[in-house]
């Protein structure tokens, strides 16, 4: 039975990721970290929570011994477009969290996770069913920059020192639960709210511009599926392409106005942002992921639409309710 550490807990996968494994594992056997402590109120459920810098290796490393722990999920990141701001803490954060990781990882026989992207894909990257191995210049962003250096560095502390290093690139994440934090994905998130609370969304991405995307639950059961599989299948390790839908902004409104007929969309396009979603793919080539370990996505767009109409739907409603509205 697992012992897993999750650092980043509070973020917008850990803080669903958490309560998920603890569903599976146990309260106790899943410590959530995160370098806020505020975040705790954050994380549904019971379970142990500490707060942790992942940056401060011998802290990181007090609390892997403390709880046995036999697997860490490294959920640490500053994301695509927050990072142009600020590249030199991207990397910092970014790279050290995930130094530690694998050095802990090393010396107390951990198994680590640390998700990779579609930014550790560039322009130079076939843009149609992104192959499995292909060519990777993510030099248009940091945050792809450290991408492709951490599947690297995986890779080379699983055939060096034996970790048993694994990973998934995420495409654009998409929950009800949790806010986006600061991705060039995220519009497919702030749509939905916009819809439910004012008919009407401006997007800051243009029309046109696809990119793969993923709700949240398929996220969750991919990364539990692949941490769970036998090692013997694997051939690949970091990173896996996964997939479940890839669409522009005028599909996703289109699969909205089923449920919201009056749904308006207009454009104020971001030229950071959509140079970033240019340099990536518009899908990727997941077989290698269904092969080696059985991956198959559960929802596709209008499913996926259909549950967050009625999720963001709720939320909104218990927030007016909250407030006597």
């Amino acid at each position: 039975m697992k012992r897993i550490l999750v650092l980043g807990a509070g973020g917008q996968v850990g803080s669903e990721l958490v309560p998920h494994l603890r569903g599976i594992y146990g309260n106790d056997r899943v410590i959530a970290t995160d370098v806020n402590a505020g975040r705790r109120e954050g994380i549904p459920g019971d379970g142990p929570f500490e707060v942790l810098d992942a940056l401060d290796g011998e802290a990181f490393n007090h609390l892997v011994g403390k709880y046995r722990v036999d697997t860490i999920f490294n959920l640490v990141a500053v994301l695509s477009a927050t990072g142009e701001r600020n590249p030199e803490l991207a990397w910092n954060i970014n790279i050290g969290a995930l130094t530690h990781s694998l050095c802990i990882g090393k010396e107390r026989g951990c198994a680590v996770f640390t998700p990779s992207s579609i930014g550790a894909f560039g322009k130079d990257t076939p843009k149609d069913k992104t192959p499995q191995d292909t060519i990777q210049r993510a030099s248009t962003t940091i945050y792809g920059v450290c991408k492709v250096a951490g599947e690297l560095l995986s890779d080379y502390y699983f055939h060096r020192f034996g970790v048993d290093t694994r990973s998934v690139r995420f495409p654009g994440l998409i929950s009800h639960v949790t806010p986006p934090g600061g991705g060039t994905t995220d519009y497919a998130v702030e749509i939905f709210h916009a819809a439910v609370r004012e008919g009407a969304f401006t997007c800051n991405i243009k029309a046109g511009t696809y990119m793969d995307m993923m709700y949240m639950p398929d996220a969750l059961d991919a990364v539990v599926r692949l941490m769970e599989a036998d090692p013997a299948r694997l051939k690949h390790r970091n990173s896996f392409n996964i997939a479940a839908m890839s669409f522009d902004p005028e599909e996703i409104a289109a699969a909205i106005r089923r449920h919201v007929p009056a749904f308006r969309l207009s454009y104020d396009v971001d030229p950071v942002k959509q140079a970033i979603a240019d340099s990536w793919p518009n899908s990727m080539d997941d077989s290698c992921a269904r092969e080696e370990w059985g991956w198959r996505p559960a929802y596709d767009l209008p499913a996926m639409t259909r549950e967050m109409i009625e999720k963001v739907g709720e939320k909104l409603a218990g927030s007016n309710a909250a407030r006597g509205l």
